[in-house]
């Protein structure tokens, strides 16, 4: 037992990390899949679809707001974690700029829900999903990463979810209140939110100041290349459920994102890992190349191994996992999540080879480019196959797109002779 703990003891941050995010992804996914045993039955497959669709279109805003921090701030905050005057000045100039961002998200949103007739027509429901981009404004996700204290950050998304989640039971009645639920939704990240920057500046003691110019201009700089990539990759994620509901109705977008949900319940525990080992890889570059892609070597095949189990289960069980937590309003969904069942596998691929070894060794140009060209392709897959598929054509164009993501990934990583077998 004491050598197994001496073995542990270098990765004890990562192991905490990992931990707490392990009890946060549960209840990013528990409770939605909770929701989601509910709603999906009392709103019906079209009006499910409408408050899913409306959320795909603020997501897009949602990017702006972002700006690829999620990844360049959490790299900036690990590195500079020691200096606590640093850390204020990135912290502030962070929060700034996504302030900034999110006044041009809004605005943009407007204009293009009040020119569109389409949208026109459901614009409340299209509003009351936008909370969400105050929500992600205020929340230092990228903060908490970095300095790898995540257990506070659980405490919050327990507190807040429990209650939300409380509410939607007790106000969503009919399939008339789904705007209601669109507003539980958006109330429910601005809360998070809220408590993330209180938390921050409470018990992490940084400071809300106004930064020096230099490094507002050294933040936008470092997040380029990464917003880019997250404009890409959201091409390729977020735009399955639009680009569905925008070329057929809401019902088949229920279908489809109904299955999209229960996947990505499933892969929680793989975006748990990567959100943990990000900060330690960045750490563990400084001190040896050698030791930062030994211990990629490994994760690859741990993270490999969990991604190959979730596939196997989504597929062999898909029937059965959709009837008993959709039911039988939801039969096509079946099909649907056999189809993108292969998706944990290779993401998990993906995401070592391009998160965890090509952004930390400062190939964000070559990531963006990898994304971009996957996202192109893949814009192209849904025009020609949803008009002819449907939903399952969405499915099938996902499926081949995360593979090219994995495959050049790995070509990059072999003409760099950066190597991770042997």
């Amino acid at each position: 037992m004491f050598r197994l703990k001496e073995k542990l003891k270098p990765y004890k941050k990562i192991i905490n990390s990992f931990t707490s995010l392990s009890v946060l992804q549960a209840v990013n996914y528990l409770f939605p899949l909770i929701i989601l045993l509910y709603v999906v039955r009392i709103l019906g497959p079209e009006k499910y679809g409408l408050v899913q669709f409306a959320a795909a279109l603020n997501i897009y805003f949602l990017i702006i707001c972002d700006y690829g921090f999620n990844l360049s701030g959490t790299r900036a905050v690990s590195v500079h974690r020691e200096e606590k005057e640093k850390l204020s000045q990135i912290f502030s100039s962070i929060l700034l700029i996504k302030t900034a961002l999110f006044v041009v998200a809004i605005v943009l949103l407007a204009a293009f829900v009040f020119s569109i007739e389409k949208f026109r027509a459901d614009y409340l429901v299209y509003f009351a999903s936008s909370g969400m981009l105050i929500g992600s404004v205020l929340f230092p996700l990228w903060l908490f990463q970095g300095l790898e204290k995540m257990k506070y950050i659980t405490i919050i998304h327990v507190i807040v979810r429990t209650v939300t989640t409380a509410l939607i039971f007790f106000l969503i009645r009919s399939e008339d209140d789904y705007i209601t639920l669109a507003l539980l939704n958006s109330i429910t990240q601005m809360l998070i939110g809220i408590g993330g920057v209180i938390t921050a500046l409470t018990i992490l003691k940084v400071k809300l100041i106004f930064p020096p110019f230099k490094i507002i201009k050294e933040q936008l700089r470092d997040g380029w290349y990464l917003f880019l990539s997250s404009i890409s990759i959201n091409l390729y994620t977020t735009s399955n459920t639009f680009i569905l509901g925008i070329l057929t109705n809401n019902t088949f977008v229920g279908y489809y994102s109904a299955a999209d949900k229960i996947r990505i319940a499933f892969h929680g525990i793989l975006t748990t890992l990567s959100q943990s080992v990000f900060p330690f890889v960045n750490n563990l570059l400084k001190e040896s190349y050698d030791k930062f892609i030994n211990f990629n070597k490994k994760l690859i095949f741990f993270a490999g191994g969990i991604g190959l189990i979730l596939t196997i289960t989504l597929f062999l069980f898909a029937p059965e996992i959709t009837g008993l937590i959709l039911g039988e309003q939801y039969l096509q969904s079946a099909d649907i999540l056999r189809l993108i069942s292969f998706v944990p596998f290779l993401v998990s691929l993906s995401n070592v080879l391009g998160i965890q070894i090509m952004i930390p060794l400062g190939y964000d140009k070559s990531f963006n480019n990898i994304i971009s060209g996957a996202a192109f392709i893949h814009i192209i897959l849904l025009l020609t196959l949803i008009p002819e598929y449907f939903a399952i054509g969405t499915a099938v164009s996902v499926v081949i797109t995360e593979f090219l993501v994995t495959f050049f990934m790995f070509l990059f990583l072999k003409y760099k002779k950066i190597l991770l077998t042997g």
